[in-house]
């Protein structure tokens, strides 16, 4: 895709800059960047790995940011993150075999369910909670699964994380934010790993939306430790419902197929 045109590509830059910047607070950028490549003309699975590959930038930069606010033991985190890099690879591999239209169906529901979880359960903010399961069994089970999702098919990975810090580690909403950000790190390396070892990343493009990722995520990721939970519980649920209604909005989407419409 190396003949794109220049406004194109100056359009798929700021496609990035936003879906950083809102990924890095609540998730789902990938729901605004991958059409952005669908969009300028990349397949299906192009734009999966090259999404894969500009995302990095922008996980990277609110890690790094959070990480360097000391809102993430990165130490202590670690051998999660190895454990959801491998995850991912392994669900990027296998993704043709999965039924895609049954996560597609499912997607929609899931996602609107956190959203009324988080705009429905009280206080919420950004003090810690009482934990549901250990640290070990979090990083063994929960870990490794949403890292084989994201791998397999992707949206919603840092909703997933941040509903699994806050309803299962107790974690505040900042606190899972900063956790959120590290751990899908990880899990988008796994899934570009696995795109780039079969040859569908345009190096060219995701390197240039990375860029653009990374300042997003950079700017959003400072707003984000400067309000909190005043800032993340209202985008996290606006996301969740902007996903859900962004996937059933697809033509192709096997719902809009089973209703006719």
């Amino acid at each position: 895709m190396s003949d794109l045109a220049t406004h194109v590509i100056l359009l798929l830059a700021l496609a990035a800059f936003v879906a950083g910047f809102i990924d890095s607070i609540a998730g789902g950028g990938g729901l605004i960047a991958i059409p952005a490549l669908l969009l300028a003309g990349f397949t299906p699975f192009e734009a999966l790995g090259t999404n894969k590959l500009q995302g990095l930038f922008g996980s990277g930069s609110a890690a790094l940011h959070y990480a360097r606010q000391g809102k993430v033991d990165v130490r202590q985190q670690l051998p999660w993150a190895v454990l959801g890099f491998a995850a991912s690879a392994i669900g990027a591999l296998v993704a043709t075999s999965i039924p895609g239209d049954a996560l597609r169906i499912a997607l929609p529901v899931v996602l609107v369910a956190i959203a009324l979880y988080f705009a429905l359960k009280p206080n919420l903010d950004d003090l810690d909670r009482a934990q549901r399961i250990g640290p070990t069994a979090f990083g063994l089970a929960i870990v490794p699964l949403i890292g084989f999702y994201d791998g397999v098919f992707g949206p919603g990975t840092g909703s997933f994380l941040m509903l699994a810090f806050v309803s299962l580690a107790g974690y505040g909403l900042l606190k899972a934010t900063a956790h959120t950000k590290f751990l899908n790190f990880a899990t988008n390396l796994g899934g570009f790993a696995a795109f780039a070892a079969v040859g569908v990343v345009s190096w060219k493009i995701g390197l240039i939306m990375g860029v653009a990722q990374f300042a997003g995520a950079r700017l959003g990721a400072a707003l984000a430790l400067k309000n909190g939970a005043r800032l993340i519980k209202p985008l996290l649920v606006i996301v969740c419902v902007a996903m859900a209604l962004r996937l059933l909005a697809d033509p192709t989407h096997p719902v809009r197929a089973l209703l006719g419409v």
